[in-house]
């Protein structure tokens, strides 16, 4: 069972990804934890993606591409994974195809979550992640109790640098006019289904559940 789960930033993919990946009993692949872990650990691929991330921009393709496929290749993604935050380029969506085909795998399903770009901006403007773990909270829809700090880990809460300013525009720019043509990509599969993302998390939820159940049986 391997899924991509697509939608812009601050449409609540991560959190989303998350659960679905513990109700399915898949592992939750995302290319911005991964980043942030080479980022973190001052790795080469870190110190280059860095660069990018700061200004809001694409990571190039060979470095992204090749740290999703060295994860995909471990262990515990042998059932299946969920993807989020890849591929964000067709090229990167021929590479991960290619990649696959050649361990005999394939993309079973790819979700598209959908929010208008108003409310990504809203969403956007009140979302904090914990230092420890990264766990999403949103002043809006999905508050700490205690303002600042983690409910999980007791971290302190930050806005990442491509949530606020000029940065989430240019990203916002980047997934309606670049990453959105998977949608096409993928459709031309019939691997495509769209789940209206404008909802209460829990709705959300179940809606991605039957979407991706509907889409596998």
């Amino acid at each position: 069972m391997n899924i991509i789960l697509i939608g812009a930033q601050g449409s609540g993919k991560g959190t989303q990804a998350e659960m679905l990946a513990q109700a399915f009993g898949i592992p939750h692949v995302a290319s911005g934890d991964l980043f942030r872990k080479e980022i973190e650990e001052g790795t080469e691929i870190g110190r280059k993606a860095s660069t990018y991330i700061d200004r809001g921009e694409l990571v190039p393709d060979d470095l992204t591409v090749a740290m999703i496929l060295h994860r995909l290749q471990q262990p515990d993604c042998i059932p299946g994974v969920l993807m989020d935050g890849f591929p964000r380029t067709i090229a990167q969506a021929e590479a991960l195809d290619e990649g696959l085909r050649v361990v005999g795998k394939q993309l079973d399903t790819v979700v598209y979550l959908q929010v208008p770009r108003a409310e990504l901006l809203k969403r956007l403007s009140g979302r904090y992640i914990c230092k420890a773990h990264q766990h999403v909270y949103n002043i809006y829809s999905r508050p700490p109790k205690v303002a600042g700090v983690c409910d999980q880990d007791g971290s302190e809460l930050y806005q990442r640098s491509d949530d606020v300013g000029e940065a989430v525009a240019r990203r916002l720019d980047i997934f309606f006019t670049q990453t959105i043509r998977l949608l096409d990509y993928y459709g031309k599969q019939a691997k495509v289904v769209e789940v209206d993302g404008n909802q209460g998390i829990t709705e959300v939820q179940q809606a991605l559940a039957d979407a991706i159940r509907v889409q596998l049986s």
